[in-house]
Order: structure tokens, then C-alpha cells, then sequence
């Protein structure tokens, strides 16, 4: 099982216990995973998660193993091996040759690039060959073999591209290239297939392809379009479809169109991965729910065992559970500590409390220590607030939560409160998925909240004062790096930002530092009064400031990072962490380092020591003792 961001675990008794066996590699994100039919101690890893969302993981390549992974070899090198594919979304081994694997590569999803499409290696993964590729923009969602012949191959391209703004339904802009393409040489020749297939006129999106295991002439495929998107069926290998379900709870989710399977001793008996996970026992025309919660929110994959299809494994974002009666009982996923957490904070209590956000599991929160020798999972509930956002704990009690979007818990008594500052929201402010609430370390009444202004409370969220005009820049060329997607955005390109990090002084209550997804850095002295624009001018559109820490020690002085991969063509290897001075007249800032990796970037200083700094990035962990000159 392969967690997004959470490397590669290990079951060897149904789900039961896992091992992790990827801890020790470079990188903790992956899309694809495959154990050689032929011998099962040969795994290949594809890194980089598979889908395309606001918040997403990238790779850096192939890692294989020989010995049931005990250990991993990285392929390639750092100008080869599909190191720059970045998205890894599905591998294919031939199910009697280890050497022989196909790979389909998704690309940047924030830019283009050449190493996309799919590829073929003979020699188990020292080189790749590029068999289908169609331009830079269009990458690989999905492979599949004819089980009959492994000469037979089914891949699916996806032309797609991550906006630098986020889009709040999680979609990809599309354009043409995507469909399904067959090749009956081994890979040497491709073909299109679609007879039947929504096209890109019709905002034909990812696909999700399946081949009978008993019937190899029936496929089954996942469509995501605008128009006539869900369950298709094909009778004759794919050379004519047939829509089969229009139902969007099952079929055409979006960009996480991907998981079908069917049943290898019955070509009727299909499953469909949604936010449930669906079952079909008539070729796709009706379906019942198979498994929802508890157990998974958002389902990703589907695995049966060829040799036992009441063995049935299913992944969603909570982890992995298993089946080995057909579903009638599934293993746990409480077993497997792979959740996504979007902010963890902790309150002053003792022992304290220690609080977070997690990726469709919602919030939780736990006690640093407890009374039976561990933490487990009876010492967590729910705290009431939004899976993405921040958590902000009442200073002066710490059973009263605040949380993104925005809500107010009292945790004794489990009362939730909506206390935004628009209880329907007019479309006056702007908001997304993650916002800032924070309290002012020198004023514990008064809580601060953002969207593309900021807000003030002092009485608990029941009334609100905007402190601040919009903060985000006002106009902005179109991102180069979205190219021929321009086109398919509806606002061509004229999206504004939000306020995305806010930062009281520690020393100084009128002074508080804001920054934008957009790439703006503004500080007001005042209270809210007036507000400056401190933006190192080496700051473009959209370079997100995720993170901006106030000095404990300084009031003039706030260190910002700056995540700029949405903006930088996929390059992924400028995440700057910047200082800024602000004594009287304007300082420019100054870059300290750049970070050569992937993803995001978050930073801290501690309290009590003056110069002491750590920076953590999606890869590796920096520390400085000399206020961030030397790391």
C-alpha cells in the first residue's frame, strides 16, 4: 500500500499490521505501485501521487526492489530514469517478464515538460524508452495489459494542467489530447480508440480503464468530461463504447477519475472508487453502494486478486482496507498512521493538548501523554472544525477552539458555532481552502481572520471589523506556465488571491505582518489603519507566501516562505525563505536560501533562543542557529 505522501507499507496478514519499507528514501510521495506477477519480491514504485489537487505531492522518479522491500534501488540518474516526470501514475509489469515495465508518466502539473507519456524499459529499469507521447502538455493517467496477451496494451493520456490559483471544486484545466490508445505490439504502435467516447469538445478530462480478467474483449472505463461523463463499456477490445451509467456519484468524478475494476471471474461484477466505492453486477447499468465509511472517505483504487476475487483491497485517503470474503468484514485502517495533516498547534495545558487537520478525517485532537502507557486511538476525537484549515486555541481557555471557515468549538460540551464574519457568504470576500486564524500573542481577546481582507474580533466571533482593504494583487499578466490551458479558464487568467499567512508581532500589538497566494507581503504599524507593501521585488504573481513567523524579539523584523513551484513552469527548485527588516525606511529583502526539492515550504524560530531557525520542506529539514544566514 502506498500512501500520497507517506512512502510504501507492507502487510503480510491481510491487513492487519502494516510495516513501513520506504522510510528511507528521498521521497515519501507516490502514485503507482506494482509487484512482478512473476516474482513477488520484485516491486517497482512510481513516486509523485497520482492525482491532480490544490495541494499536491511531487516525485522524483522510479525506485525498484529485489527483495521484497528490504531494499530499494533509485533508477536512472539525475538526467534520466523519469526523474523529471514528477507524477507517476501507473506501472505495468508483464506478468511473465520482471524486466519488461511499462510506465505512464504524468508530467508537471503546473508546467510542461518533455518527460510525460508513456515509457517501456526491457532491462527492469536501468533505461526508458518513450513509446506514446503526444506534446508537453499531455501526460499518462492509466495503463492496462490484455490479460490473454501481454503484446496488448491499453493507456490512457490526459492532457491536464494545475492552475498557480487554487480552483475550489480541485478540478485541472483540460485541453485536447486526452483519450485511450491501444497498442498490439508491445508499445511499439499506437491507435487511438474513440468510437463512442466523449471528445474534447465535449471537455473530455482523466480516464480510469479496466480489462476483464475472464473476457478480455470487455472493457470498462471511468470518463471525467463536461459533457456525457460516467460508466462506459466496451464488448469488442475497445473499438467501440457504449455509456452504460450516467451517474456522477459513480463515474466522472473529476480528477480523481481513475478507480474501476472487474471482477477476474465474472465480467458482469464491476467496482467503481468514488467517495463511495460502488459494485455492479450487470455490466455497469445499475449499482449499489459496496463500502463507505467507516473505512475511507474519497476511495482511490481497487485491487482483486486474480487467484481469489474475495480478495479485495481497497485505498482511499485514510489508508488501505482488505477484504477476504468479497466484503462482507474489512480490516482496519486505524493500523496505519498515514494521515494527511494540513496544520497541527498545541494549547498550555498539562499535559497539553495537541491539535490538527487531516485530509477527509476532519480535525482531531489528542493528549501529549496518556493515562494507559500510549496514545491511542481512544484518546482522540473530533474538534468540530474544517479538514484543511488552521486551528487556533483560546489563550485564555483552552477547551474553546477557532477553526477555518469559521467555526468556534467548546470542547466540554461539544457545541459548534458558526462565527464567520459572513454567516451566507454574498460573494463581497474571497476565500479558499486554508485560511488564517490566528490570535495576537499580546492581546488574548483579539482573533484575527483572512480571506482577501482581514478580520478582527474581540468578543469571540460575534462581530467582526475589517482591518484592512484587499491585500492581493489587482492585475497580473496571465502565468506563462499555463500555456495553451489559458484558454479553457473562464476568467482567462484574471483570478485575484486571498490573504494566506498573518503574523501579529510578538512585540508590538499594532504591528502585524500579511501575506498572499498571490505573492504580496504587507505590514501595518497601526492596527490595521494603513498597511505597507514590503514585497521583495524578486516576488512574482502567485509565488505563495505560505508561512510568515513574526521575530519573538524584534518587532521590525518577520521571516517569510515562499512556495513559487505553482508559478515556476513545474520547476520545483526555488522554494525561498526570505527576512525583512522594516526599521523606518523601506528595506529590501533578502534571500537566504533557496531549497532544491519539492513542494512546500514551512518555517519556525524558537521562542526562547534569539537566532535559532528550522525550515521544513516536502523532502528535508534545514536548521540555523544565525537568524537564518547559514543553514
Amino acid at each position: 500500500m502506498a500512501a500520497v505522501n507517506g512512502g510504501v507499507w507492507k502487510t503480510t496478514d491481510f491487513g492487519n499490521t502494516w510495516n513501513p519499507i520506504f522510510d528511507d528514501q528521498p521521497t515519501g510521495s507516490v502514485g503507482a505501485l506494482a509487484v512482478a506477477p512473476s516474482d513477488p519480491n520484485i516491486i517497482y514504485v512510481g513516486s509523485g501521487e497520482g492525482l491532480q489537487r490544490p495541494d499536491l505531492a511531487t516525485g522524483d522518479g522510479i525506485y525498484k526492489s529485489t527483495d521484497a522491500g528490504k531494499s530499494w534501488t533509485h533508477l536512472g540518474s539525475e538526467k534520466g530514469g523519469l526523474r523529471d516526470a514528477q507524477q507517476i501514475t501507473a506501472i505495468l509489469i508483464d506478468p511473465k517478464d520482471p524486466n519488461r515495465v511499462f510506465v505512464a508518466a504524468e508530467g508537471h502539473p503546473y508546467g510542461p515538460n518533455a518527460e510525460r507519456g508513456v515509457f517501456r524499459s526491457t532491462d527492469g529499469g536501468q533505461t526508458f524508452q518513450k513509446v506514446l507521447y503526444k506534446d508537453e502538455n499531455t501526460g499518462a493517467a492509466d495503463l492496462a495489459f490484455d490479460p490473454a496477451n501481454p503484446q496488448t496494451i491499453y493507456a490512457v493520456l490526459w492532457a491536464a494542467r494545475v492552475a498557480p490559483w487554487e480552483v475550489r471544486s480541485g478540478e485541472s484545466f483540460n485541453s485536447a489530447g486526452s483519450g485511450i490508445f491501444k497498442s498490439a505490439d508491445g508499445g511499439n504502435n499506437w491507435r487511438p480508440l474513440t468510437k463512442g467516447l466523449p471528445t474534447a469538445d465535449d471537455g473530455l478530462g482523466r480516464i480510469g480503464i479496466a480489462v476483464s480478467h475472464s473476457a478480455p474483449n470487455r472493457l470498462y472505463a471511468t470518463v471525467e468530461a463536461k459533457k456525457n461523463a460516467g460508466v462506459y463499456r466496451s464488448d469488442d477490445a475497445g473499438e467501440t463504447w457504449k455509456q452504460v451509467n450516467t451517474d456522477r456519484r459513480i463515474g466522472g468524478r473529476g480528477p480523481g477519475a481513475m478507480g474501476i475494476a472487474v471482477a477476474p471471474d465474472n465480467p458482469e461484477v464491476i467496482y467503481v472508487a468514488n467517495t463511495t466505492t460502488w459494485k455492479s453486477t450487470d455490466g455497469g447499468k445499475t449499482f449499489m453502494g459496496f463500502k463507505g465509511a467507516p473505512g475511507g472517505d474519497d476511495y482511490q483504487r481497487i485491487w482483486i486478486s486474480t487467484e481469489n476475487p474475495q480478495i479485495i483491497a481497497l485505498s482511499s485517503d485514510q489508508g488501505a482496507v482488505i477484504s477476504v470474503n468479497g466484503g462482507a468484514t474489512w480490516s482496519s485502517w486505524y493500523n496505519q498512521p498515514t494521515a494527511q495533516f494540513y496544520h497541527v498547534t498545541t494549547d498550555n495545558r498539562f499535559p497539553y493538548w495537541v491539535y490538527g487537520t487531516q485530509q477527509e478525517s476532519g480535525s482531531v485532537g489528542t493528549m501529549s501523554r496518556s493515562d494507559y502507557g500510549e496514545i491511542s486511538f481512544r484518546e482522540w476525537h473530533s474538534v468540530g472544525i474544517f479538514e484543511y484549515g488552521y486551528i487556533a486555541v483560546d489563550p485564555l481557555n483552552p477547551n474553546v477552539l477557532y477553526g477555518d471557515w469559521l467555526t468556534r468549538t467548546k470542547q466540554d460540551i461539544g457545541e459548534y458555532a458558526k462565527v464567520t464574519p459572513e454567516a451566507i457568504r454574498r460573494g463581497e470576500y474571497r476565500y479558499t481552502r486554508t485560511l488564517p486564524v490566528v490570535f495576537s500573542p499580546l492581546e488574548p481577546h483579539t482573533l484575527y481572520f483572512a480571506a482577501n481582507v482581514l478580520f478582527k474580533t474581540m468578543d469571540a466571533g460575534n462581530s467582526w471589523q475589517v482591518i484592512s482593504p484587499d491585500l492581493t494583487r489587482e492585475s497580473y499578466e496571465i502565468p506563462a506556465n499555463l500555456g495553451v490551458f489559458a484558454a479553457g479558464d473562464p476568467e482567462k487568467g484574471k483570478h485575484r488571491g486571498v490573504i494566506y499567512a498573518v503574523a501579529p508581532s510578538f512585540k508590538e500589538a499594532n504591528t502585524i505582518w500579511a501575506g498572499t497566494d498571490d505573492g504580496l507581503i504587507h505590514i501595518t504599524r497601526d492596527g490595521g489603519k494603513s498597511w505597507q507593501n514590503v514585497t521583495p521585488p524578486q516576488l512574482k504573481p502567485w509565488s505563495k507566501v505560505s508561512i510568515i513567523e513574526a521575530s519573538h524579539f524584534d518587532a521590525g523584523t518577520a521571516y517569510a516562505a515562499i512556495n513559487s513551484f505553482r508559478d515556476l513552469d513545474g520547476n520545483y527548485e526555488r522554494h525561498s525563505r526570505w527576512r525583512r527588516q522594516q526599521r523606518g525606511a523601506r528595506r529590501s529583502g533578502s534571500k537566504r536560501f533557496a531549497v532544491r526539492g519539492h513542494g512546500r515550504l514551512r518555517l519556525r524560530f524558537l521562542q526562547r533562543r534569539r537566532r535559532l531557525a528550522a525550515a521544513a520542506a516536502q523532502s528535508a529539514a534545514h536548521v540555523d542557529a544565525r537568524s537564518g544566514n547559514s543553514w
